[in-house]
């Protein structure tokens, strides 16, 4: 069984805080930003970062859907992980300051493929088709974040 990885990154423009309390928050932003290959989303514990238990199914391709069971935790500032309890994957978010008022945020997902002709497959199309996916989320993290306050 060999590691497959998928990353993507996207410059937000931004502050990297707003940005990561954004990402961070599963109750009310997360679910706003999701690309429509999340279903069934639901906070089960926490809410906010560190502590959070996420559930959704993530389908990738029309026949593989993937149930996530996700315990979330914050080893660094500006870092959020997300350990599948249904899975060996794990996804961690990055956020760090990209120069004035931009913050660069990167996704990288790692798991066990499978072995054997399956194996190849998942490693050669897999982190293509999830970085599509976390590319699309990222797009619409930063539609959320680079939003100007109204006035009034």
């Amino acid at each position: 069984m060999a590691q497959v990885e998928a990353t993507t990154e996207r410059i937000i423009a931004a502050d990297a805080e707003t940005v990561f309390d954004a990402l961070a928050d599963y109750q009310d932003v997360r679910p706003k930003v999701l690309p429509a290959h999340f279903s069934e989303y639901e906070v089960r514990e926490g809410g906010d970062g560190e502590g959070t238990l996420v559930h959704w199914k993530l389908q990738a391709t029309s026949k593989r859907i993937r149930d996530c069971l996700l315990e979330v935790t914050e080893p660094t500032d500006g870092q959020l992980v997300e350990k599948d309890r249904n899975s060996s994957m794990v996804t961690t978010w990055v956020v760090t300051p990209a120069g004035e008022g931009r913050s660069k945020a990167v996704v990288t997902s790692v798991w066990n493929g499978a072995g054997g002709i399956g194996g190849f497959f998942e490693r050669t199309f897999a982190p293509k088709g999830l970085a599509r996916i976390y590319d699309e989320l990222l797009a619409k993290l930063a539609a959320e974040t680079e939003k100007t306050p109204e006035t009034t």
